[in-house]
Order: structure tokens, then sequence, then C-alpha cells
């Protein structure tokens, strides 16, 4: 059996002339002075929010989604109206006799200190039967209901049937499946329950709806507050929304549109009450998730997935459009910001009372309970063998295994095919207290980090419904999860690998661009796999940072004076210009091909120590040489050498380094 061996008489030998070369530079040129760490842009990039004097923020505002209120019964005064002023691109909704649109379809309000009165909106709810709203984008209009109308054309068996348990039962339990593996331990903590397994057998005679308990036993002794808190969401409903907006059902708008048979007794009776958008179930969907998610976020992106199936679901049982989805997804994800912001806060107004009354923050606590209680059900006793565990599961039991497959889902779910209505250029802008959406996925960076990370991977704009001017419709949560989009200033990432979880070992899958610098500090261990073109550079300080791609560290500069850089891409990793390495430990996995090489496209500096390691299934043979380090002039020594398994001789060129596999 092999062991590691630390090279003997040739590593002192080895780290006298590395500690000389440190001083006088290199044999071959004793000019050399190894390179300074890269400056980049000498600032970091921030992601201020829309002025609030213009933009009022839904986490602050986000009580004003009533109806029923005549303080809060126009765009202007109600956040969610407010939210969806995109859509009024497209559609014009039925104004009173003075102009104004109000959140008046079915509903009336009472005059309110200087408010006046609003009464019932006339609006017949079938389109093209006055009185009606007006079509302002007949083409995107069209290709909305046409969208509908292609999908329940076309729906499979198993479509149908997973539009009818989405639209029968309660949201909680659908969205308990993207917790894959961690689905049954979830189920069985909370006491979850649902009636509808399938479709009813008397479903074209009656509605059927759940007798279950959405996502759990909220009275649970051991697992109440988790169960609570993922199905907390303040002032959530999406009626004032629909009641503002005032857009038929696709299936109103096309007899071409084919409703899921079972669900034909669903169908309201009642148009001028029954608006399209915004999509109540896919905004309960993403509310339900998110909160799910900040307590389980080793499943974040599985769930935000579920909860994009379950608004596609909505189109395919022919009950929603696609801009109806979309309007879903932009209000679930700000009334749980103003949630979670409200119980930092640990307060919110309540306007039933008019007052500002204490919330109970319960984010942590949650977390705790939501960890302790699953962990020990799985058999896992640390945050690592959870998150392993949380991902154990292969496609044939876990369709949200794949990542790959999830982001594709995801982004066309963003958009629906829909092609850009306005400018594709304007910068983005991160709402207020949007950042809490990542504060468990991403916690060892700080909030202003976060809302950068939300800025950097922000959707392009332009796109039907989703210029609201705070940002919501814009933000791209899935990739958000996978950390920065682009380092447009510089980052400086410190991980405290003792707090475990994300804190110890994180992944940033992004294509990462942009002319800022990327520092490593902490102890925990950061691997970058994206194909990355920034030109700032990378620092490590200390802990790991590990490059699963041969582009991992963009095309500037890696200086190395701490911790330990893993090269374990398939490809190798080319680094953009200069490699340099004062101290810390380069970690080689050598495999096949160019599997774990380093090739520098310009100078190579070493001066600290090489760890080399071998695939699984690689096996060197005695007399190989291995080229495992190269650049267009190699400078100084590694201090120490480490091969485990093999004794190996270490030889330095004018622009490689190699090892050769020894007896």
């Amino acid at each position: 059996m092999f062991h590691p061996r630390v090279l003997d008489t040739r590593l002192l030998a080895t780290a006298i002339a590395a500690s000389l070369l440190l001083l006088s530079g290199c044999s071959s040129d004793e000019s050399w002075t190894p390179p300074a760490a890269p400056t980049g842009m000498g600032h970091e990039e921030t992601a201020p929010v829309a002025n609030e004097t213009f933009v009022p923020p839904y986490v602050v505002h986000g009580y004003s989604n009533q109806r029923g209120d005549a303080r809060y019964a126009t765009k202007e005064t109600n956040a969610a109206a407010r939210l969806g002023t995109g859509f009024l691109n497209i559609w014009a909704p039925l104004a009173a006799s003075d102009g104004i649109v109000y959140v008046d379809a079915g509903v009336s309000a009472d005059t309110h200190g200087s408010f006046p009165a609003v009464a019932k909106s006339a609006w017949s709810g079938v389109p093209g039967v006055a009185p009606d709203g007006s079509v302002l984008n007949q083409t995107v209009h069209n290709a909305n209901i046409q969208y509908v109308i292609n999908a329940t054309a076309h729906r499979t068996s198993e479509q149908e049937l997973a539009a009818y348990l989405d639209d029968r039962r309660k949201k909680g339990y659908s969205i308990t499946d993207g917790l894959g593996p961690l689905t049954d331990a979830w189920r069985t903590a909370a006491e979850q329950t649902t009636t509808i397994t399938g479709i009813a057998a008397d479903a074209t005679t009656k509605k059927y709806d759940d007798k279950g308990n959405d996502l759990g036993n909220e009275s649970s002794a051991t697992f109440g507050t988790a169960v609570t808190f993922a199905g907390t969401d303040y002032d959530g409903s999406t009626e004032p929304a629909k009641r503002y907006f005032k857009y038929a059902r696709p299936w109103r708008w096309s007899s071409e549109v084919r409703v899921v048979p079972a669900l034909e007794p669903a169908k309201s009776s009642t148009p001028a009450t029954d608006g399209g958008f915004i999509s109540g179930h896919t905004a309960e969907a993403f509310r339900d998730a998110l909160m799910m998610a900040y307590m389980l976020p080793e499943r974040y992106q599985e769930l935000l997935t579920r909860a994009s199936e379950l608004g596609e679901n909505r189109i395919l049982a022919g009950m929603h459009s696609p801009l109806d989805v979309i309007g879903g997804r932009m209000h679930g994800q700000s009334v749980i910001a103003y949630t979670l912001y409200s119980q930092l806060k640990g307060s919110r107004f309540d306007t039933a009372a008019d007052t500002t009354l204490p919330v109970t923050d319960k984010r942590h606590a949650a977390y705790e309970q939501a960890h302790t209680v699953l962990m020990a059900a799985v058999g896992t006793s640390n945050l690592a063998a959870f998150n392993t565990y949380a991902h154990s599961a292969s496609l044939k039991t876990d369709r949200f295994a794949d990542h790959d497959t999830n982001k594709a889902n995801y982004l066309r779910r963003m958009t629906y095919g829909f092609s850009p209505i306005g400018d594709t250029t304007q910068p983005a802008v991160v709402p207020k207290g949007a950042e809490i959406l990542l504060e468990t996925r991403l916690p060892y960076l700080d909030d202003a980090q976060r809302r950068v990370v939300l800025k950097t991977t922000a959707f392009a704009s332009g796109y039907p419904a989703m210029d609201d001017a705070e940002g919501w419709g814009r933000l791209n949560l899935f990739t958000a999860a996978d950390g920065y989009g682009a380092f447009n200033g510089d980052v400086t990432v410190t991980m405290d690998a003792s707090k475990g979880g994300f804190h110890a070992q994180d992944a940033w899958r992004n294509d990462i661009s942009g002319a800022g610098l990327l520092t490593k500090q902490g102890t925990g261990t950061l691997t970058l796999s994206g194909n990355n073109t920034y030109t700032g550079g990378t620092a490590l300080k200390a802990g790991t940072l590990k490059a699963a791609s041969s582009t991992a560290f963009g095309k500037g500069d890696v200086h190395q004076s701490g911790g330990t850089l893993v090269v374990d891409s398939a490809n190798g990793v080319n680094v953009g210009a200069r490699y340099t390495q004062t101290g810390g430990e380069l970690q080689l996995v050598i495999g096949k091909g160019s599997q774990g090489r380093l090739n520098a496209s310009k100078e190579v500096t070493l001066g600290g120590a090489l760890k080399v390691k071998f695939k699984e299934g690689y096996k060197p043979a005695v007399g190989d040489v291995l080229s495992i380090v190269s650049g267009t002039r190699v400078y100084g020594r590694f201090s120490t050498v480490t091969v485990e398994g093999y004794k190996a001789d270490v030889s330095y060129g004018d622009n490689a380094v190699q090892l050769k596999i020894a007896p």
C-alpha cells in the first residue's frame, strides 16, 4: 500500500534553494522579483435602492396590499398594484368615471380621511363585452393567450395529472416535493397530509378541495415552529392585484384553451371578480418555497424550481397565462421579502388596527428546528453530511436532482419565450430588503454583497411585465444562489468553516465577468466552476479556493500568499496571466490528459508548498514524467513537495515543472 510521502533530502535542498531564490531572484534571472498581488479596481460595487421618495419599497409598504380600503385603492397607494405596473404596457384595466384605475372589481371602499370612496367597478369580466379594459400591445397579448392554447392542446396525461394536483392540492404539500430526499422526513416531522392523491372520480361533477393541512401541523411540539414559519406571509393575498388589473383568464379569452376536464367545476361563474393577472397559485407557491428555502437552503434552487413548475402547471391547466404566472412569481418574492424584513425589524403596520404591531422574529429558531429535527431524521450529524444527503438521490426518485436541468427550466419560465418590448440595456435595480432572500443561502456574504449578487445576476430589462420600478421582476433568485454573475468591483469573501454549512463550503457556478478582483480569506472552502472571464485577478490569502473548471480564475493574475489552492478540473486550469505563490499550498489533483495541471499564460513564481494527489482510478507508472505546472517562464522552487502514495522527483525547467514517478 502506498502512503503519503514527503521528499526528505531532496526537499531540504529545495527549501534552501527556494529561500535563496525568494531573497535574490531566480537562478536563471537574479533580477526577478515575485509580482505583487493584483489590485483590481480598488473599490467594491454597490447596489443602491431606487429613490424611495418616488418608489416606495415593498418591504416597507407591503401592508398596503389590501382591497376594500380607500387608502390603498390605486397603484400609487397599493404595493401589489404598483408591483405589476409593467403589465400596464400591455393591458389597460377599466378605469372609473374619473379616469383612475382602482382596486374595485367586486369591492367598494368607504371614504377614509382625505381618500374618497371607491365604487365597485362595472367591469364585465368577459373579454370584448363592455365595459372592459383595452389591449395596448396586441402582439404580446396574442402571444400570451396563444401560448396557453398550444400548451393545453399538447399536454400529456402526466402533465394533466400534475396540473390537476397543483390546482386542487394545498400548495405547501406540492412544494415539499422540491425537498427531494428530505421530503419524507419533512412530511413525517410536520405530520403533513393531503387528501388529493389523484384525479377524483367525481371531479367532473363537483369542486374537489384538499382537506389536508398544507405545510403540516403548526401545533407540533417538535416541529411546529418550522411549520408555522413556512406558512407565514404577511398581507400575501393576490386579490387586490387581480381586482386592480381586471384581466380575464385565458379560457375566457379563447375557447381554444382546453381546461383540464376535471377542473371544469372549479371555474368561477363570476367573471367580474375572477381576474387572471396575477396568478394566486403561483404567488403562493413562491411564498411557500422561499420560506422553506430560508430554513433549508441546501435545497434552495430545487424549491424555487418546484415553485416555477407549479406556475407552469397553472398554464397547462388552462387556468392562467404566462404573464399571470410571471406576475405571481414577482408577487411571491416581494411578499416574502416583506415578511422576513418585518421579522428582522421586529414590527409591521397593521391596517386593521391602524398601528404598528410587534412581530416575533422566528427566522433563526425555525432554521435551527428544521435542521435539528431533519438531520436526526435522516441520520446526519453535521451540516456537510446533511447537505450531501439532501442531494443524494438520482433522477429516478428526485426529479430536481439535476442542477443544469433545473436552471434551464427556471430561466425558461422567467420569460416564457417572450421577446423584449423595451430597452434591454437598463441597469438592474435591487429592491430594498431583497437581499434577505439570500440570507441563509449565502450567509458568509454581508447584506451589501448579497445585494450585488442580486444585481449581477438580474435578468435583462425590457421583458413584458417584468420592468417594475423596484426591480422585483428582474430578480433571478436561482442564478443568484450560484454566487456573483460579475465582479464589477472588488469582492472579498471571508468564510468561517467553524460555523459549518455554507460558511464552511460553497460553490459558485456562474460564469463570472467584470474587471474586479476576487480575494479569498477565512477558513472555509470556495469552489469556482464557471466559464469565468473576470480580469481583476484572484488573491488567495487563507482557506481553500478550488478550481473546478479550466477558466475558474478568469483572465487575470492569480496570487497565493496563504491557504490552499486546489486544481481539480478535468481540463486543468488556465491562469489568464501570472501565477505567483509566496506561501500556502498548491494542491494538484492529477488525472489523465490535462486533469489537475496548472498552466499560466505568463510567468510562474513558486515559493510555497506543493501537494500532488491522483484522481481516483488514475495510477501513474514508475518512470512516468508528468508536466504539472507551466508558464512562459518558471521562477523559484516549491518549499516542500508531497506526493500522495508515491515517491517522485521534481524537476524545474525554464517554462515547466515536471514530476517523475520514482521506484
